[in-house]
C-alpha cells in the first residue's frame, strides 16, 4: 500500500527559533523528546529506542526554518519526515509544521503519535 504525505502543525508559545531548532537537529535535542538516545555521523543520524535503532539522512537543512530527513530502511523512496519552523505573523507565535508519510489506515496512529511527542517536546522546552 502505497503511504500518503500528511502534515501537522503545532503553535509553540514564547519559545526561541534557535532553542527550537537546536531540539529537532541536535542529539542532545532530539534525545529530550524524540528518542532515547541519537547519534550523528556526518549526514546520518542514528535514532535508537529500546536498543533497537534506525538510521535516517539528512535530505536537506536550512538553518534554524527545515530540516527533511529520510529513513534509510523507507521502502518508499519519496518518503521523509520534515520539521519547518514559521512565525505566525498575526500573533508572532513559533509554529512547528511536520510533514510526515504513513499507509492510508496508520495515518491516524502517526498523527496521534507526533501529538504525544510534540507535548513531550513541549515539555522538554518549558512550555
Amino acid at each position: 500500500m502505497k503511504k500518503e504525505k500528511f502534515h501537522v502543525e503545532y503553535i509553540f508559545d514564547k519559545v526561541s527559533r534557535r532553542s527550537l531548532w537546536n531540539h529537532l537537529t541536535t542529539p542532545p535535542g532530539l534525545s529530550a523528546w524524540f528518542a532515547d538516545d541519537v547519534l550523528v555521523n556526518n549526514n546520518t543520524y542514528t535514532f535508537v529506542w529500546n536498543r533497537e535503532r534506525a538510521d535516517a539522512e539528512v535530505l536537506s537543512i536550512k538553518p534554524e526554518i527545515s530540516i527533511r530527513y529520510r529513513w534509510l530502511e523507507e521502502e518508499d523512496e519519496n518518503a521523509y519526515f520534515e520539521f519547518i519552523i514559521h512565525t505566525v505573523e498575526l500573533t508572532g507565535a513559533t509554529s512547528l509544521e511536520i510533514t510526515d508519510y504513513a499507509e492510508p489506515n496508520e495515518k491516524s496512529d502517526s498523527i496521534d503519535l507526533w501529538d504525544s511527542q510534540v507535548e513531550e517536546l513541549k515539555r522538554t522546552l518549558g512550555i
